[in-house]
């Protein structure tokens, strides 16, 4: 009897290995919040299923699932053509949330909430602003008094789509950053100081007195950063709300193109949100293993059933409904 009992137990464990599957993928930092815990919860409906992911860039995620490195990537700046044309694995955009990049300093014994005009944001990476007080940061900011400081500026020195979501937006709205610098998910900086990842840069403009940086909103909030409200494409200083970024989703939900590669930032509206992106994973329509794929279709499923109705909480702002149904449609084809 403790034979057949141990001989059971045996072909148990077998069959749980044979069917256990490891998922790995890399990508985005701008939505590691979310992903972390939708990654957590789908493990504990699925046990049998772990879904590793490492946070390296949206630059190395394309790299990485274009290579067939990993069974799926993330990024916040969508592939452009070439890199899609040349890429060894053929991957389809699959929009998840959508969140802010949002205007970060460091400005001791200032403690109001400071506007940026999307022109002085431009400028401070451009270097026509070099100091806190200059003219123009008092405009926007009356009855502030800034110090005769200078302003380190700090940007991500890895590709990073939080990066292509900043320079795409200052990029319509100022001509000469888009001659200068232009945008992408890894630019030339005229000056400042690189560092890697969100992470890198919250905590370099936290623990640098007069810095001024940028990052997803979830990494302001969570480092208890100040944040500024910036000017909108309706002449409007906003502050990053999960109401912006759904505002400013709102007109490109109905022209959503096939592929869902679509900028929304400087969108139209008073309550828009000007630095807003949906965010995307990057997964391959055929994957090298059937199982794999078939898992990474079920985890899209309940991504959508579920995982969505967390986003407001980590502050993201979850797909609007017509995206969500389009989704469901073009996750079909994954296999």
């Amino acid at each position: 009897m403790r034979l057949n009992l141990l001989a059971a137990g045996l072909l148990v464990l077998t069959a749980t290995a044979a069917t256990a599957q490891n998922i790995n993928g890399a990508g985005a930092t701008f939505p590691y919040p979310i992903y972390s815990r939708w990654f957590a919860e789908y493990n504990k409906i699925h046990p049998e299923v772990k879904i590793n992911y490492q946070s390296i860039g949206s630059g190395g995620g394309i790299r990485q699932v274009s290579e067939g490195t990993v069974d799926f990537g993330a990024t916040d700046g969508p592939m452009s053509d070439q890199q899609i044309a040349e890429a060894k694995v053929k991957t389809m955009h699959i929009p998840t949330v959508l969140g802010a990049v949002v205007p970060v300093y460091n400005l001791p014994g200032v403690n109001k909430t400071l506007n940026f005009s999307s022109d002085v944001i431009a400028d401070i990476y451009l270097g026509k602003i070099a100091k806190w007080n200059d003219s123009r940061l008092a405009k926007d900011n009356p009855g502030v008094s800034f110090p005769d400081k200078a302003i380190l500026p700090v940007y991500r020195s890895d590709g990073s789509g939080t990066t292509y979501i900043f320079t795409d937006y200052l990029s319509k709205v100022s001509p000469d950053f888009a001659s200068r610098i232009g945008k992408g998910t890894s630019v030339r900086w005229p000056l400042g100081i690189g560092q890697k990842g969100n992470e890198g840069v919250a905590g370099m403009v936290r623990n640098s007195p007069y810095s001024f940086g940028y990052v997803e909103l979830i990494y302001a909030v969570q480092n208890h950063m100040s944040y500024g409200e910036v000017k909108n494409a309706a002449g409007k200083f906003v502050k990053a709300t999960t109401e912006g970024v759904t505002a400013a989703a709102a007109a490109a939900a109905k022209n959503m193109p096939a592929d869902y590669r679509v900028s929304i930032t400087n969108a139209a509206g008073p309550d828009s949100y000007p630095i807003s992106s949906f965010t995307w994973l990057l997964i391959p329509v055929q994957s090298a293993d059937p199982a794999k794929g078939k898992v990474l279709h079920d985890f899209l499923e309940w991504m959508l059933d579920h995982g969505e109705s967390e986003a407001a909480g980590l502050t993201y702002a979850p797909l609007p409904a017509p995206v969500i149904a389009r989704v469901r449609e073009t996750i079909k084809q994954i296999h």
